[in-house]
């Protein structure tokens, strides 16, 4: 009998302005962690698969920025950016996030990674500016966005080839 498939869980108390999720991976820390910070790599993970991913800027250092864009097959861009805090390779990545349709709602985004007998533990915890800014971004559809790029992101960490 197989496994069940992988989901990303979700944390999204109410009348709190923070999320947390966690998401357990069938491949190794240091490729997970690369994942995050390969801009060869993001590009075929990150966002809607309805999407193309753009990465225009990854600095992955304290300090450096980043920014994607997501294209859709009408040629509209969806901009999304934020500076790297903290980038322990394989360990930690601090970073802001900032969609550029609503600017000016900053959130601070941790990203853990943890190894578990040869597997990984992401584990992500978001705090927003308020509460509201929280629920507009669940609101939005965060969750199956997200869950579709953690998808996304399994299907190409079983590729044999990475």
């Amino acid at each position: 009998m197989g496994e069940k498939a992988a989901t990303t869980e979700y944390e999204i108390p109410p009348g709190k302005q923070e999320y947390r999720s966690t998401r357990m991976f069938d491949a190794p820390r240091e490729l997970v962690f690369r994942a995050f910070t390969d801009p060869d790599l993001v590009q075929r993970w990150w966002g809607p698969r309805r999407l193309t991913t753009i990465i225009e800027q990854m600095e992955a250092r304290p300090g450096g920025r980043w920014r994607y864009l997501n294209r859709d097959s009408a040629g509209h861009e969806f901009g999304f950016h934020g500076v790297y805090h903290d980038v322990v390779a394989p360990e930690r990545i601090v970073q802001t996030f900032e969609f550029e349709g609503t600017p000016g709602h900053v959130l601070l985004q941790t990203m853990t990674f943890e190894s578990v007998s040869g597997r990984t533990r992401l584990r992500q915890h978001a705090v927003f500016e308020s509460v509201e800014d929280r629920d507009a971004m669940v609101q939005a559809g965060m969750e199956e966005g997200a869950s579709e790029s953690m998808d996304r992101l399994a299907e190409l960490l079983a590729m044999q080839d990475l």
